[in-house]
């Protein structure tokens, strides 16, 4: 049972239930870059009875682990086959010496390195380090999938009233083009489906409803929603959508009637990575929304980044979604 679980189907805790369900009878082994951080090692103690492995990545192996958590020592690591696949890596990328040696040693790279090469089925890291070095990490040594030209990310929302939303892009892309705004859209009705089971219905938004106001700007929108039209004809999205009018349906009737989106919309792409940012801060902090992520969209393998202020059971549920999209 997750912390603070109360009865309801409508529960905020109904959604990680879920994955709990999907997660029975298999096990997957998720890395951990940040091994030292006791947040991660108090999570890694819960998750054995969840149906995660725990792979730690520490700086020693003297202390007590709890059964079933595998500490790796990064050194060891290092001078091993997996620092000889991240070397290999960033030397085909052209990286020099300097850094060649500098990242051959560093947990988060290794520990994606044990994700490529099938040691562990996902890689959670963040805790102790910027999002901007996870990333570059998950860039050298996973790479993105074939036909993607995006590394993006979305946060996972449940509110109080049990509704599921998903925002972005909250935390790669500051200023996304109109084919990464098209990316974001894409990858994101992808992850909601993936973890929700409810079928994706994409707004991209504005300040603007259905030109209520004239900007150049607008034109991205309508650029980008067509590209995503030519790419997956089935995925529901509509563009140039104010907030409101895109979540509630008495505002869509008077804003946007016409639209298939409006009123109906789950997943929100915002115009760029401050709003997306701000706007999944709001929904947290003064909304009662309970936020999962950053997630992220676009890697051929499982990557997870963590905000450096997490708890120990935001962890627990970035390993437990991780683990849920290495089953996918």
């Amino acid at each position: 049972m997750v912390a603070g679980h109360s009865s309801g189907s409508r529960n905020p805790d109904a959604l990680v239930e879920g994955w709990l369900t999907r997660l029975e009878g298999r096990r997957t082994r998720v890395a951990f870059a940040d091994g030292d951080d006791e947040r991660v090692r108090a999570a890694a103690g819960r998750l054995t009875a969840l149906g995660v492995d725990p792979v730690l990545l520490c700086e020693d192996d003297e202390f007590a682990a709890p059964p079933g958590v595998e500490v790796l020592v990064i050194d060891k690591l290092a001078h091993g086959p997996v620092g000889d696949e991240v070397e290999a890596l960033l030397r085909a990328r052209g990286k020099d010496e300097p850094s060649v040696r500098s990242l051959r040693v560093d947990a988060t790279y290794l520990a994606m390195g044990l994700t490529r090469l099938g040691d562990t089925q996902a890689t959670v890291a963040g805790s102790a380090r910027p999002t901007s070095e996870v990333l570059r990490a998950g860039m050298h040594v996973i790479g993105l999938s074939e036909g993607v030209s995006s590394l993006t990310s979305s946060f996972l929302l449940h509110l109080p009233d049990g509704r599921r939303l998903c925002f972005a892009d909250c935390a790669v892309i500051p200023e996304p083009t109109v084919r990464q705004l098209a990316d974001i859209a894409q990858a994101s009705a992808r992850t909601f489906a993936a973890l929700t089971g409810e079928p994706p219905v994409v707004a991209l938004l504005s300040f603007s409803t259905k030109g209520s106001a004239k900007h150049p700007t607008l034109s991205r929108l309508r650029e980008a929603r067509e590209l995503v039209n030519g790419d997956d004809p089935d995925l529901l999205i509509d563009d140039e959508l104010q907030f409101d009018a895109a979540l509630e349906e008495s505002v869509a009737r008077r804003k946007a009637e016409s639209s298939p989106v409006a009123g109906r919309a789950n997943v929100f792409v915002f115009p760029d990575l401050a709003a997306g940012n701000i706007g999944y801060k709001i929904a947290e902090r003064l909304g009662g929304a309970r936020s999962y992520g950053p997630l992220l969209q676009g890697l051929s393998g499982v990557v997870n980044d963590l905000s450096r202020g997490c708890t120990t059971e935001d962890i627990v549920n970035v390993a437990l979604i991780s683990a849920v999209q290495a089953g996918q």
